[in-house]
Formats: structure tokens, C-alpha cells, sequence
């Protein structure tokens, strides 16, 4: 039997925009404010969660994870990439990397010229920036001091940063001191959402603070079916707690699930294509052929390389090291555990076709996989790099009617056409043969005298065979360029 609930507002989704949205609604003490968050919550004695290091076990836990992978991607040997989305309070923002990017300003100037959009500009957008945050390393004209977002500077002490900073020089490429500053062009060092060696989701920065006002309720655990409505006016929720069935009713109705469970909460509810939803055998509330349309999504690829003096931070890997790295953690908020390791990157131009970076690189002093294990044992680093800005577009679109089934969408991301093909193939190859390789020809000769460089080889090769090609896989350059060549 359903229990009736009445709300000013109702906030399906407590991840990033979720958890602000809690904050301020319910900053109005006349404004009774319902969140519902499907996962569990973060809590503090959780180090997976608020250990920076311990990333690698959120990727690939179902525990705070909703592991979605897109559909058999035709154009990449029918694999299924993976898609990590954040099942927990403060959502993707309690499973990320922790690293802080704004975006480049002549984004913003781009889509302030769309209709509508004109104070979408980077100067009307600045000034909420700066009221968000709280940069540790001091505020200045890009920076504020007084936000809720704690933002910490990397320290990049590991000998493998300096090595790649020379390098990235000799590459011919500026340094920038800040990448979401005057100058995002060029390599630097990240800003991360970390505070005294934890991570510092959405949910701690927003939701925790004001958990205790009489007019917020936050539920965990709490599943949405679907939206209600009357007419075409949303008037309220259906979801499950343990089990049971249960309805709230609100003035307003805000789903914050993000870029695939939004969709698939419209459309459970019947608001899509009406000739997607018949087939199901949904009712069509409002046709709205949009809904689901238009994923974009980055891809990434990651070379490794292996370095024959003992300078990585491999050694964080061995399991005699990790009491004393989890005691510093724990008692002293420093050391290995305490930071992404994703210390340092930058922003460049793969071509002269473009006005501003199209391309971005993470650099880690580490070999290591998403899954969390070394591709072998011994010192090593790695180079990622994906375009930005992509003319990939896909979808998200629910297969089933039943709430367990469905959480496994149709989601495509990858090229389906040839104009895409050709541009995102182009990207591709020149973010690996061009940039990446001069980089690490150069962190070689930087290091020369403190390490010798070779690629890392892997203990199995690679197949070619449907579905055996991981795109996260270490590769040399030539085979990642063949990789993307067989059936792009």
C-alpha cells in the first residue's frame, strides 16, 4: 500500500546538481524539499569513497557504481565501453577522478551565441565560479575563498612530474599556471577536489553541511519509477524504498540524474519518441523525440611505458607498503592515499584547423589499469589523451518497462556516421602519433640520466577477435593507431 507524501520541491538524483539544488531550495525555510538518491549513502568511515587513491575501487564496484556500457559499438569490434556512473550521495562527483576542470572560456563564448544562451558567456559564468569555491592555494581574479568547494592544488613532488614538465617544453608547448585561469592552453598543474587529504564530493561540500534543516529529507535507497503526472503537468513520484511502493507528491518536480539516468526516468515515465515508448507499451505523455538524444561522450586512450630506476609510485602498489600509507591517511591526511596522482596535464592544439585545445592529456607516474591492477610488476608511468569538443553524438534508450531490466539502457556512443567517423578518427590518430609521442620522446631525453625508458610489454597480445581489445589496454602507438584502424 502506497504512502502519500506532499513536498514543495522533489530532487530525483543527488549527485553534483542534485546535492546544490538541496542546498539552496532548501535554504528557504518555507521550502519543504524532498532528495532521493537510488544509492547508499557516502559514508565517512568509507576509505573507497574519501580515500583519493582508492578510486580505482569505485570504477568497478556495483556497490557505488551503476556500471553501465553501451550497446556492441560497431565502429570498435563490437566491444562495450564501459560507462561509470555514480551510485551514491554526491553521485559521479564520490566516484570521479577528483579533478578540477571548468572547461576552456571560448566554450562558454560558443554557446552564449546560441539564442537564449547570452549570459552563458564567461564573464557572466566567472562570478559563480568564484562563489563556489574555496582554492586553498589562495584566491585571485579566477579564484574565490569562500565557496563550499574546497579546491587543492596538486603538489606534483614525484621526479616523474618534473621530468614531464621539461618534456612538454622541449615538445614545444607553453607551460600555464593555471589551466582554469587566464591560460587553459598549455601543461600545468591540476587543481583537485580534495580537503586535508579527502575527497571532497558534492555531497560533502553541499549536502552535508545542512542535513540538519527541519524542512530537507534525504533518502537513500530510494528508487525512482517513474515521474507522475497529470495531464502534462509533473505532479509527483513514484519510487521504492526496501521493497515498498511508496508516492510524494511535490509543486515541482527536478530530475538531477545525470546524462543517462535523466533520460531513462522521462522515458519510463512517457515523455520520448511516442513510437519508442508504444513499443514497450508506455503510454506517451509528451512526444519529445530529443529525450535520449545527443550523448556526448570522450574517448580516452592510455600508453604505457616502463621506467628502469625506481622513481614511480609503484611501490604504493606493494601490499607491506600500504599500512603505513594508510596510516598517514587516516592520522596524518598526507602521502600516497592522500591525492588522485592525476597531479599534472594540459590542454593543446592537435592541429591548426582549431582555434582553441582541442586535446587533453593526464599524466600519472604510475602504470596502472582501471581495474586497479599494474600491467606488470615494476616501475612505470602513463600518458592519457582524448579529444575534446568530438563530433560524436549517441543515445540513451531504456529496452524494457521493468525497473531492474531497464537499468541496463541502450546506450550508444560512438561514431555512427561517416562524417563522425572521419572526424573522430582524425582526433584519434593525431592525439597519439603527433603530440603523445613527441611528449614522451622528450620525458625520455629528460630523464635520461635518471631512467631509461622503454614500452611496457604486455604479458598477452592483442586479439582481433570481437569484444578482446579493451580501449583502456596498454598498447605501443603503432598497434593503438592499427587498433583504431581496423574497422574505423
Amino acid at each position: 500500500m502506497g504512502q502519500q507524501q506532499n513536498y514543495d520541491y522533489i530532487i530525483v538524483g543527488a549527485g553534483s546538481a542534485g546535492c546544490v539544488l538541496a542546498n539552496r531550495l532548501s535554504a528557504n525555510p518555507d521550502n519543504k524539499v524532498l532528495l532521493l538518491e537510488a544509492g547508499r549513502p557516502d559514508y565517512r568511515i568509507d576509505f573507497r569513497i574519501h580515500m583519493p587513491a582508492a578510486l580505482t575501487y569505485l570504477l568497478t564496484d556495483s556497490t557505488y557504481n551503476w556500471l553501465y556500457e553501451s550497446e556492441p559499438e560497431p565502429n570498435m569490434h563490437n566491444r562495450r565501453i564501459a560507462q561509470p556512473r555514480g551510485k551514491v550521495l554526491g553521485g559521479s562527483s564520490s566516484i570521479n577522478g577528483m579533478i578540477y576542470i571548468r572547461g576552456n572560456a571560448l566554450d562558454y563564448e560558443k554557446w552564449a551565441n546560441d539564442h537564449g544562451l547570452t549570459k552563458w558567456d564567461y564573464a557572466h559564468c566567472l562570478p559563480y565560479f568564484r562563489k563556489c569555491e574555496t582554492r586553498l592555494k589562495g584566491q585571485d581574479d579566477y579564484h574565490g575563498n569562500n565557496g563550499p568547494l574546497a579546491i587543492e592544488t596538486a603538489q606534483c613532488d614525484n621526479p616523474l612530474f618534473s621530468a614531464f614538465f621539461d618534456a612538454t617544453q622541449q615538445a614545444g608547448y607553453p607551460l600555464t599556471d593555471d589551466v582554469n585561469g587566464y591560460q587553459q592552453e598549455g601543461f600545468g598543474i591540476f587543481d583537485q577536489n580534495i580537503y586535508r587529504g579527502r575527497r571532497h564530493s558534492a555531497a560533502r561540500a553541499y549536502l552535508h553541511p545542512v542535513m540538519n534543516r527541519k524542512n530537507l529529507t534525504v533518502l537513500t535507497g530510494a528508487t525512482t519509477d517513474k515521474v507522475l503526472f497529470e495531464g502534462k503537468t509533473a505532479i509527483g513520484v513514484e519510487y521504492r524504498k526496501w521493497g515498498r511502493k511508496k508516492t510524494a507528491y511535490g509543486s515541482e518536480i527536478i530530475s538531477c540524474g545525470g546524462a543517462i539516468n535523466s533520460p531513462k526516468l522521462l522515458q519510463l515515465s512517457g515523455v520520448g519518441d511516442e513510437n519508442t515508448l508504444k513499443n514497450l507499451g508506455i503510454k506517451p505523455v509528451h512526444h519529445l523525440p530529443g529525450v535520449g538524444e545527443n550523448l556526448q561522450d570522450h574517448l580516452e586512450l592510455y600508453v604505457q611505458y616502463e621506467c628502469k630506476e625506481p622513481v614511480s609510485m609503484y611501490p604504493a602498489l606493494k601490499y607491506h607498503n600500504q599500512p603505513k600509507i594508510g596510516f598517514d591517511w587516516l592520522f596524518r591526511r598526507k602521502g600516497a592515499a592522500a591525492t588522485n596522482h592525476f597531479e599534472a596535464g594540459g590542454f593543446v592544439r592537435g592541429n591548426e584547423d582549431v582555434l582553441y585545445p582541442n586535446l587533453q592529456f593526464h599524466f600519472l607516474p604510475l602504470a596502472i589499469r582501471y581495474d586497479g591492477s599494474a600491467p606488470n610488476k615494476g616501475h612505470g608511468f602513463q600518458l592519457h589523451v582524448g579529444p575534446m569538443n568530438t563530433d560524436v553524438r549517441g543515445h540513451v534508450k531504456i529496452r524494457s518497462t521493468n525497473r531492474m531490466r531497464s537499468q541496463r539502457s541502450s546506450l550508444t556512443t560512438y561514431p555512427r556516421h561517416k562524417s563522425v567517423k572521419s572526424g573522430s578518427k582524425r582526433s584519434v590518430s593525431l592525439a597519439i602519433s603527433s603530440p603523445s609521442q613527441r611528449l614522451i620522446i622528450c620525458v625520455a631525453k629528460s630523464f635520461h640520466r635518471a631512467a631509461r625508458l622503454r614500452r611496457i610489454k604486455r604479458s598477452s597480445t592483442l586479439s582481433r577477435e570481437k569484444g578482446k581489445v579493451p580501449i583502456t589496454q596498454a598498447v605501443p602507438v603503432k598497434w593503438a593507431l592499427k587498433v583504431m584502424r581496423w574497422r574505423w
